[in-house]
């Protein structure tokens, strides 16, 4: 800027008014420059509540205000923070209510994206197409699962993060950590071989849900989530898998292939158990409604027992009654009995003569078959043949001798007669 005295005289030529001249320089800006594309680092980024964005973009010599409206701003796929190296295209001009130089912001990119963000955008669209992020293969996150599987950094934040929200949420459930390398060229294998560790623990039971999570970054940090056979792996997870990567901004492969897509890793935590404390409100919950119901169940029932006690009366007033029917229908019952009995007196008479001789009559039947039967069994005792001078032959084991072929020499036998038993042994002896 050029001082001179206030006493100086004003050189020659035309007197500008400053809108006039504000806007020729802004007019001057837009022939020399713009369009422009300008890389530099974001300093003092903010959103105001209409949607625009205001920040400075510098390097080590200079920088320059930058002004995003609120439609170039919608377009953003990430939040800048200060620090961020990027690259931005738009118009010079000059800000004329303050006179000041600013660049309006067409679009914004992290700087050095494009390459790799081409190819972000073609195999995310090679691998919708396949089907890899149809909505209907995704699923629920199970209420309450029984272990949370983790694949994450051993030195992350969002180790600590994670565990520290499972920790203060749902103390009961078990963590098992696979820990691999979320960052560098070797680090989509590592996170292949620990979720296929996991889905062994999730196959046997152990866990219900896995969640693969690292912190925020640059593309270029968090391009080992957009390999291509980690997102395969992914999409075969045999319980629901939650991908928290990044920020809330940030997208990669593996998110959109996860069943649910976590804006941060602590986010993740949340979403893969309830807290306890709402289990345990659900479990008051559920016993208030259960001894409220039996309340009502035992009024009803008590209810119904008072209608019952008062349908049947006193007892022992009904017992009464009952006692003095039974008296009446009893000396009814008596008088109708003497009343039959003297009528059929001469009868009874001539019955009970007729069944004394009934009586009579079988009782000699009887005798007369008895004495047939003891005759028949006299015949038959095999005494009386002993007495004719047979005898009954057995061997030592009380078996009847009936033949010689029975019998050898020397064999002791025992023969019974009419008066007792006697020993023998065979002598030889010719057969009949």
């Amino acid at each position: 800027m050029l001082i001179r005295p206030i006493d100086a005289p004003a050189p020659a030529g035309r007197i500008w008014q400053v809108g006039a001249l504000c806007r020729a320089i802004a007019d001057a800006l837009e022939a020399s420059f713009n369009p422009v594309a300008v890389r530099g680092e974001v300093s003092g980024f903010s959103r105001a509540p209409s949607g625009h964005c205001y920040f400075c973009l510098k390097d080590a010599q200079g920088q320059i205000r930058c002004a995003m409206f609120k439609r170039a701003a919608g377009l953003l796929d990430f939040v800048p923070r200060d620090g961020d190296l990027v690259e931005v295209q738009g118009r010079l001009g000059v800000y004329e209510p303050r006179g000041e130089l600013q660049l309006v912001v067409e679009s914004l990119s992290r700087a050095g994206q494009g390459a790799l963000f081409e190819q972000f955008l073609r195999l995310r669209s090679r691998l919708d197409a396949e089907g890899l992020f149809d909505a209907l293969r995704k699923r629920p996150l199970p209420p309450m699962p029984r272990g949370v599987g983790l694949v994450t950094s051993l030195g992350a934040a969002a180790l600590h993060d994670v565990v520290t929200a499972l920790r203060r949420r749902a103390p009961h459930v078990p963590v098992i950590l696979a820990p691999a390398a979320v960052q560098g060229p070797g680090a989509p294998a590592e996170l292949m071989q620990a979720l296929q560790a996991l889905y062994a623990l999730a196959e046997s039971g152990r866990i219900d849900v896995i969640l693969l999570v690292r912190g925020g970054g640059s593309l270029e940090d968090l391009w080992a989530f957009n390999d291509e056979q980690l997102a395969r792996l992914v999409v075969q997870s045999p319980v629901p898998l939650v991908c928290g990567v990044g920020h809330e901004t940030d997208f990669s492969i593996a998110d959109f292939c996860a069943d649910l897509r976590a804006p941060t890793p602590t986010a993740a935590a949340e979403m893969a158990a309830l807290p306890q404390a709402t289990w345990l409100e659900a479990l008051v919950s559920s016993k208030a409604r259960l001894q409220t119901a039996l309340l009502r169940r035992l009024d009803t029932a008590g209810q119904r027992l008072d209608q019952s006690v008062s349908r049947i009366g006193r007892p022992l007033a009904r017992l009464g009654q009952q006692r003095l029917r039974l008296g009446h229908a009893g000396q009814r019952q008596h008088h109708a009995v003497l009343t039959q009995l003297h009528k059929g007196g001469a009868q009874l008479e001539a019955t009970r003569a007729r069944r004394d001789t009934a009586v009579r009559r079988r009782l000699g039947q009887s005798q007369e078959r008895l004495d047939r039967a003891q005759l028949r069994l006299e015949l038959m005792n095999p005494r009386l043949v002993l007495q004719r001078g047979y005898a009954l032959l057995r061997d030592l084991d009380g078996s009847a001798v009936t033949s010689v072929r029975q019998t050898h020499s020397g064999q002791p036998l025992s023969a019974t007669l009419a008066d007792g038993e006697i020993d023998l042994s065979v002598v030889p002896a010719r057969l009949l």
